[in-house]
Formats: C-alpha cells, sequence, structure tokens
C-alpha cells in the first residue's frame, strides 16, 4: 500500500485502490470542489497528499451512508452544520427503504409461489371458495400442463395479487354469471340472439379474471365444458342442458364476429 505521507503525494490510481472509490468519481469531486488534490506533478497529474486522503475517507464514508454530495460538502466543511440531525435523518430513509425492500421480498415471494402453484389458497379456502367439487389438485395439473405458456403467467401474475377476499369476489362473479346463464335457458334465450351474445360476452369478462380469453379460446373452452365429463356435470348440475345451450351460445357469438367454431383453435 503506498504510504500518503510520501512527500510526492499519491496518484489518482492509488488513492482509487486505497479507498475503493472510482477514478471516475475522483474526478467528478475534483471538478465540483469537493475534494482536490493539493498538488499537481508538472505534467499536470493529481497527487493527494495524507490529508487530501483524510478528507476523501470521510466523504467516501458519508457517501456509502446515502448522503447526497451537497450534504457531504456541507457536513465536511461547515461546522456549523448539524451532523447528528443529519445521521440521524439518513437513518429514517434507510429504515424506510429497508422496509421497501422488505415488502418487495415479499410480494417476490408470492410471485415465485403463483408461479410454482397457482392459487396461494389452502385446500381448505378453496373447498371454501369455490364449492366441495372443486379438487385442490387442479392447480398443480394445471402448472403441470400450461406452466411454460404465457397465459400461465398471466394467471400468476393475477393470482399473486388476490388473498381469500379477492378469489370471493372471483367465485362471487362467476356463481352469478352462471345463475344468468341457467335463468337465461330457462327463459328461451336463443343462441345468436343480442342477449344471448351478451351472456358470451359477458362471461369472457369474468373468466378473464384468471387469463385474457379470446373468442377462439372462448369457443375451446365451451366445446370442453359439454364434453368434459366433470364440466359438462357442473355446469348440467346448475340447469340440466346448460353445458350444451352455453356452446351453442358461445359458437353463434363467434359465428357473428367470423370464426368458424369448427376449426376455432387454442389462440
Amino acid at each position: 500500500m503506498p504510504d500518503p505521507t510520501d512527500a510526492e503525494g499519491l496518484t489518482v490510481g492509488q488513492v482509487s485502490a486505497c479507498l475503493g472509490v472510482t477514478v471516475r468519481a475522483l474526478h467528478h469531486w475534483d471538478e465540483i470542489g469537493l475534494a482536490r488534490p493539493s498538488l499537481r506533478t508538472p505534467a499536470g497529474y493529481r497527487l493527494y497528499t495524507a490529508g487530501d486522503l483524510e478528507r476523501l475517507h470521510r466523504i467516501a464514508v458519508y457517501r456509502e451512508l446515502g448522503l447526497g454530495l451537497d450534504r457531504i460538502r456541507a457536513v465536511v466543511d461547515d461546522s456549523a452544520t448539524d451532523v447528528l440531525g443529519a445521521l440521524r435523518a439518513q437513518r429514517a430513509r434507510v429504515t424506510e427503504r429497508i422496509e421497501h425492500l422488505r415488502q418487495l421480498g415479499a410480494g417476490l415471494d408470492r410471485m415465485i409461489d403463483a408461479h410454482e402453484r397457482g392459487l396461494l389458497l389452502t385446500a381448505e379456502q378453496q373447498a371454501a371458495l369455490f364449492g366441495p367439487q372443486w379438487n385442490p389438485d387442479w392447480p398443480a395439473e394445471a402448472r403441470e400442463r400450461y406452466g411454460d405458456t404465457t397465459l400461465w403467467r398471466q394467471y400468476a401474475e393475477r393470482s399473486a395479487a388476490r388473498g381469500p377476499e379477492e378469489w370471493q369476489a372471483v367465485a362471487d362473479a362467476m356463481t352469478g354469471l352462471e345463475r344468468a346463464l341457467g335463468d337465461a335457458m330457462d327463459a328461451g334465450v336463443k343462441p345468436g340472439s343480442p342477449e344471448a351474445n351478451d351472456l358470451a360476452d359477458l362471461h369472457r369478462e369474468v373468466f378473464s379474471s384468471y387469463f385474457p380469453l379470446t373468442r377462439r379460446m372462448q369457443v375451446c373452452l365451451g366445446r370442453m365444458y359439454e364434453t368434459d365429463p366433470g364440466f359438462a356435470a357442473h355446469y348440467d348440475g346448475v340447469r340440466p342442458g346448460l353445458a350444451g345451450w352455453f356452446r351453442r351460445i358461445v359458437d353463434a357469438a363467434a359465428r357473428a364476429h367470423g370464426i368458424d367454431p369448427e376449426t376455432a383453435t387454442w389462440e
């Protein structure tokens, strides 16, 4: 380590190595008059004395604590400056930053869990929200099947922001939609009618609580609701024949937008 008491002084590079401060920072502090070297070589190169090094060390300490350069200048140069007050104020800012980082870390943990698990609810909470027919293994199965897709990422992002109350609102909206579909079928609403098309649009809106649902994707869902035994049993449990009726209104709404339900794919 170079000796700062050396009559020839220390170069910028040597001071940078001594204090762990970049050469660029030393040049900047020189330019703004915060820490200027006391000596120059005949060629004009900066040389720092022991006194310069002591000042630089104080500046580096306060900079590490997060004080701005103007505040550091006052602390170092103005004997009337309340150093203790400045440090306490900085400590308060650091505390706020720590709390912000803690909250950020908790948010990252939730996002990681949501990407891995889908629903951030216990099996008991899921049963209470979605009913006894709900299988708590379904989110894991969906993760296995769709975990590398954009739709799963979108679903995870929504899930990470939801607790039991938010999921209750989603469940209530879906229950209300299913009730409206059953009532419309009982009332003789015809597929392709304005009311039926509005219900198809409402389904897309409510379902988008999970992830964005295009019309083509909705056609695929309607097909699955009718042909999958589990989904068909659920919808026909709301009203007998509802699964097939729902598929028909979705197909009719898709045709009204130029989509052939027979060739629609999940996109």
